[in-house]
């Protein structure tokens, strides 16, 4: 009981102060929430247009609903306040399950890495839609083999309002020994999420936000972006950074770009399908899901990061899910890539807010803080790559006599 206590008030404290570091810097890590978030609601309640049904969106239509849901509050609450407490209340609710009763080791020191993932992430991990879907991916995780059709359904959930968690549903179908039950419930989350868009009127914008994705330019953050900002940091004729006013984000550009741009969403997809089917392979072989499901995870979740040429700094949480299954599966393996992934987090709070400022204008120290980061990222997807290959299995590969 005194464990369970400490490990509460410690997630009372981290998410108090995360909640302040969205406030602090003029709301510089919250400014999406702010500024963003708070204008789609109040447009929406107000009768104007619908983001996701009326016209195109970034985001799947469902990823409105958190959205709306702080809006109708917000002659009760400030709104960015009331997106930190939605968002504290659904860590609660999977941090609870997560912990259960703090006696399993590896339960107790994932939600320990959570917390200290929370924090040092800070504000930008909390005022973003992804803090929505990362506790529905913890506990969905948590759920896949008890309760498959809720964890799935969960996971679906999430996907419907940020894609990264298709990673962990991925995952999931092809470690679950149920596939089933995690197929059933993507399906029924998915036709009530289809069905609600055409009964609005949305079915025309229903996937409206793939194309959008496909189009963009390479975003300054993502690692294939690391060789243009270190040509930019150096002056290289025709390498810079400008900013895209229809996507708001901060891109870069140099020499030969256009091809790179073209040819990252073919890698994004050969490369997920390659891990899938390793995955597949194993599985199989007679993986166990306990050995299969994390490297799985978060070898698909660091290739929708790395092989991306989008990047921004809350999909740093992402890793949060698979690292978290991975200590409670398989806490010991798991501890080395958990402490890695608390410095990629920590350097990302310093790329952004703190100097974000300095890489635009392009300071060396800046810049050399973001290679850094790109490149720790690089080596935790390596990691995790070699370790699902090295996943045991029980079915050895038939060996054919010639004849």
């Amino acid at each position: 009981m005194a464990r369970r206590a400490v490990v509460w008030a410690a997630f009372v404290l981290v998410h108090a102060v995360v909640i302040w570091l969205g406030f602090a810097a003029d709301h510089a890590a919250s400014w999406d929430v702010d500024q963003l978030y708070r204008w789609w609601a109040g447009r929406t309640l107000m009768g104007g247009a619908i983001p996701g049904i009326t016209e195109e969106w970034v985001y799947p239509p469902p990823a409105l609903l958190p959205i709306l849901l702080v809006g109708a509050f917000s002659g009760l609450v400030d709104y960015t306040l009331g997106w930190g407490l939605l968002v504290t209340a659904l860590d609660a609710a999977a941090f609870a399950v997560l912990l259960g009763n703090a006696r399993s080791r590896g339960r107790l020191v994932a939600a320990w890495f959570w917390l200290a993932a929370i924090l040092a992430l800070g504000g930008v991990g909390m005022f973003r839609l992804d803090a929505v879907t990362v506790p529905l991916a913890v506990a969905g995780g948590l759920w896949l083999v008890g309760r498959p059709w809720l964890g799935s359904a969960l996971l679906a959930v999430a996907t419907w309002i940020k894609v990264w968690p298709a990673a962990l549903l991925a995952s999931a179908v092809i470690a679950v020994r149920r596939r089933s039950a995690v197929v059933g419930g993507v399906a029924i989350v998915s036709a009530v999420v289809v069905i609600a868009a055409l009964l609005a009127g949305g079915g025309g914008h229903l996937l409206g936000f793939v194309g959008d994705q496909t189009s963009r330019g390479l975003q300054i953050e993502a690692p294939v972006s690391t060789v243009y900002m270190m040509l930019a940091a150096a002056g290289v004729p025709g390498a810079t950074i400008f900013y895209d006013r229809d996507l708001i984000t901060f891109q870069v550009t140099g020499p030969g770009v256009d091809p790179v741009i073209a040819v990252m969403t073919p890698v994004l997809i050969t490369g997920m399908l390659a891990i899938a089917t390793v995955g597949a392979l194993k599985a199989w072989r007679g993986a166990s899901f306990v050995a299969l499901f994390p490297p799985l995870a978060a070898a698909l979740v660091l290739g929708f990061i790395v092989l991306n040429k989008v990047g921004s700094p809350q999909y740093m949480t992402w890793l949060v899910a698979p690292v978290v299954a991975g200590l409670v599966l398989q806490v010991r393996r798991w501890r080395r890539p958990a402490v890695l992934t608390l410095v990629i987090l920590a350097l990302t709070q310093l790329i952004f807010p703190v100097w974000y400022d300095a890489i635009l204008t392009l300071m060396p120290a800046a810049v050399a803080l973001l290679v850094v980061r790109n490149v720790l990222l690089v080596g935790l997807f390596a990691w995790v790559v070699v370790r699902l290959a090295r996943v045991r299995v029980r079915r050895p590969v038939p060996l054919r006599v010639p004849e």
